[in-house]
């Protein structure tokens, strides 16, 4: 698998968490060069505040435990 792949399944493995609270993360693109991948968080995640935990805690924690050559995940 090629690191998108990766980055996708990793996603995918905590998705059902996030729509379980209404809303949902999308793969937006991967900067090989800063080693930074890009998400969408949307649904009730848009502007909840809790959104920039999930966003660090989660889904950062995530891929970067599935893809160790990702260094930062930031919002789209």
């Amino acid at each position: 698998m090629n690191i998108e792949e990766r980055i996708q399944a990793a996603l995918a493995d905590i998705r059902e968490a996030i729509q379980m609270d209404g809303g949902d993360v999308e793969y937006v693109s991967y900067d090989e060069d800063s080693k930074t991948v890009y998400v969408a968080l949307t649904g009730s995640c848009v502007g909840c505040p809790a959104s920039v935990m999930t966003l660090k805690m989660g889904v950062e924690r995530a891929i970067k435990a599935q893809v160790p050559e990702v260094e930062h995940v930031e919002a789209y």
